[in-house]
């Protein structure tokens, strides 16, 4: 978790200072810490990069958590409605430590080759179906925390990924019925140890599962906010240089198809998370190949969802 001070170096390079009191139209449901509170609250985002509205301080009966909010459903999402449309003091961003939207979800499911473009990268074939991998609960972390380099690998590597929120259960979900069980969407960093998922064994899921793999946020933007999840400019940056440029419209299989394939198989839980596939220009497929290193930044951006910024340690 991000100590004060350098949270508030974060708050100044995203430009995030914004006045009391001023609200976004969107939804933007966020878990966040600060001085003042002992355990964490549920907020709101007053917009992209602006300060936090204190959810449980507005209705004492909201649960502090988002798994627990989304498992009341209509109940709490209406009282979050209320806060959005009533004029309430705004924490500044720079009193906040923003943590994942979601923590300790049930399942982080992830999809491979999902973007058209990352599969010409590859000079290999758009998949017939969708390739299904996954994380353990374990990698999530904030969006202005670090990535720790674990000494198992030599070979860390970035995907900035849309990432689905479940909030509704559901088996055997229709692909008409889908978006009546999402919550929403927020940015996610596939963080991929690439020697693991590769080679020694090709690990996937251990490739991919190290502590701090996926940093997520920063909030969770409710689907009614979005106008079309398939059309938004998605881009990752290391170190200001521009490393993945695309847009979701490049996603082989959508939302409604992800999930309600995966819906087949499992059992889908309020707060499930879905990360949806990588664009082109991930460092494996470079000439030569580039990973990550100590002193890093990277900057996961997706249009209307926000930025989250993850230095390396």
């Amino acid at each position: 978790m991000l100590g004060f001070g350098r949270r508030r170096l974060f708050s100044a390079l995203l430009q995030v200072q914004k006045r009391p009191c001023q609200h976004s139209r969107n939804m933007r449901l966020v878990q966040f810490q600060a001085p003042h509170l002992e355990v964490p609250h549920l907020g709101l985002e007053s917009g992209v990069g602006g300060g936090v509205v204190d959810l449980n301080a507005f209705d004492s009966t909201l649960p502090k958590t988002m798994v627990q909010f989304l498992e009341q459903g209509e109940t709490t999402l209406s009282v979050a409605r209320r806060a959005l449309a009533t004029q309430l003091p705004v924490i500044p961003r720079s009193q906040v430590t923003f943590l994942a939207p979601v923590t300790r979800p049930d399942k982080v499911i992830c999809v491979g080759l999902n973007y058209a473009d990352h599969c010409q990268e590859q000079n290999v074939r758009v998949p017939k179906y969708p390739i299904i991998f996954s994380k353990f609960s374990s990698a999530i972390v904030g969006p202005y925390d670090a990535i720790v380099l674990p000494p198992e690998s030599k070979e860390v590597d970035w995907e900035v990924e849309m990432a689905v929120v479940i909030g509704k259960k559901g088996k055997h979900i229709k692909a008409t019925d889908v978006m009546a069980h999402v919550a929403g969407f927020t940015v996610a960093h596939d963080v991929s140890a690439r020697d693991w998922q590769m080679r020694n064994g090709k690990q996937w899921l251990l490739g991919k599962t190290f502590d701090t793999f996926c940093p997520l946020g920063p909030a969770l933007v409710t689907k009614d906010t979005i106008a079309d999840p398939h059309n938004l400019k998605i881009c990752c940056r290391v170190n200001g240089e521009v490393v993945q440029s695309s847009n979701t419209n490049q996603m082989v299989f959508k939302t409604e198809d992800l999930i309600a394939w995966v819906s087949q198989f499992v059992t889908l839980y309020p707060g499930d998370l879905l990360l949806t596939g990588t664009p082109p220009g991930v460092g494996m497929f470079r000439k030569p190949p580039v990973f990550l290193k100590k002193g890093d930044e990277v900057q996961c951006e997706i249009e209307e969802l926000g930025v989250i910024i993850n230095k390396v340690v």
